[in-house]
């Protein structure tokens, strides 16, 4: 109980983090003033921009997938997805990582091993994309990313790049699965039986390391493409705001908010994007109060709207809870 309730008050650093930027402005007004009269063709555009976000992550799963033997309806494959995505923006964690997971498991009885190895090489490309686009945005505001702000940021980029390497380090990567295993046994996502499958450990690493290789060639492209998408979300909010911001200051500025976003102290980003965004706009030449306008509306546009289609998903394919389907036929090691 303690541990939980530790964990929720970290993350409201975030939220609090917002409340503080917005108080020492000099112009708070302006904050609500820009958000209300921006242009809502543009953010209608951008809010609609999210479903081929999602259609193109729930391609790229089902890639991941079908390169193990498991063919998820594309239908199916959608509907849990969307109710992870929500689940995972309302919630601390990764829940909602685990909660497809449970999805597979209950529609084809595939191992959850086999169900985690996909969604953590799902969350790899992500990761190693989204590197990729933060070091050349922080090479592009190197001015202004300087002192302790550049080494989080840089350190961040370190962690990103090298941490998931330690899963093809032998033995030390199995003491790792051995603990996580014991952890999802808890999880109520994953199911009691996510810790006690015989060789689950073996069975993920095995798994995962199958996927390093040639469907990384099409798994990586995918994630490209969703990152320019996201990137062109925040090119059309910047523009309904009358922000004269180009599509390479917008990719530099949304890849940096997003591994700044991943810091355990707020859910989905909130309040550290903003105050990213308040430190870096005076040296664009806009005002603070422009740049938590912008993330405001990003929050919003990109992952509001998420959640609502999330929520719409939760009522049309709510988490399973039926007696789970035979166990079905994958890739064998």
């Amino acid at each position: 109980m303690r541990r939980t309730v530790v964990r929720a008050l970290v993350r409201l650093v975030g939220p609090l983090l917002l409340a503080a930027v917005i108080l020492r402005m000099d112009d708070r007004d302006a904050v609500l003033g820009a958000v209300a009269s921006a242009s809502a063709g543009p953010l209608a555009l951008a809010a609609a921009l999210n479903l081929l976000n999602i259609h193109l992550k729930v391609v790229r799963w089902d890639a991941l997938l079908r390169a193990r033997g498991i063919h998820y309806p594309l239908r199916r494959a959608w509907a849990s997805f969307m109710t992870s995505l929500y689940v995972g923006m309302l919630t601390p964690g990764r829940v909602g990582d685990l909660l497809r997971i449970r999805y597979l498991r209950h529609d084809l009885g595939v191992p959850y091993a086999e169900g985690l190895a996909s969604v953590v090489m799902d969350r790899l490309c992500d990761l190693y994309v989204l590197a990729a686009f933060v070091a050349v945005g922080v090479a592009h505001y190197s001015a202004v990313i300087a002192g302790r702000l550049a080494w989080v940021t840089w350190g961040g980029i370190a962690i990103t790049v090298f941490a998931p390497l330690v899963l093809l380090i032998p033995g030390l990567a199995e003491r790792l699965m051995l603990a996580l295993s014991r952890k999802l046994a808890k999880a109520p996502a994953a199911g009691a039986e996510a810790g006690t499958e015989p060789g689950a450990a073996n069975r993920f690493l095995v798994a995962l390391r199958a996927h390093v290789g040639r469907g990384l060639l099409f798994t990586l492209p995918v994630t490209v493409a969703t990152f320019i998408v996201n990137f062109l979300q925040g090119y059309l909010i910047a523009r309904a705001l009358g922000l004269s911001l180009s599509l390479f200051d917008v990719t530099c500025l949304l890849a940096i908010a997003n591994l700044l976003g991943l810091l355990p102290i707020s859910i989905a980003g909130v309040g550290v994007r903003e105050f990213f965004f308040a430190l870096v706009f005076p040296s664009l030449g806009f005002s603070a109060e422009h740049g938590v306008s912008f993330g405001l509306l990003v929050f919003a546009v990109i992952y509001l709207v998420v959640v609502a289609l999330g929520f719409v998903s939760w009522q049309v394919a709510p988490p399973p809870s039926a007696p789970e389907a035979a166990p079905a036929g994958t890739a064998q090691p």
